[in-house]
């Protein structure tokens, strides 16, 4: 299993839609959520996301694919 720390940007037209969720159903992935901010505007949450190399990748490529903007997260960040 590979764990991977993300930073997600979600446009306005995103916010209320279960990317997320989808995300990890469709592609098998445990999302947990370290951080979160939601205006109206816009939604920003890092996770910590942990599958298969293979999934991971693939859950990610998806989530690009719906218009969320996906930062890698390098290190531990301050909760």
């Amino acid at each position: 299993m590979a764990k991977k720390m993300v930073h997600l940007i979600f446009p306005q037209n995103l916010i209320k839609k279960p990317v997320i969720y989808t995300m990890a159903k469709k592609f098998d992935v445990v999302p947990n959520i370290r951080r979160a901010k939601v205006t109206e505007s816009v939604g920003e949450v890092v996770l910590e996301l942990e599958a298969s190399k293979e999934n991971l990748d693939k859950g990610l490529a998806y989530l690009r694919k719906m218009g969320v903007k996906v930062e890698p997260i390098v290190g531990d960040i301050i909760e």
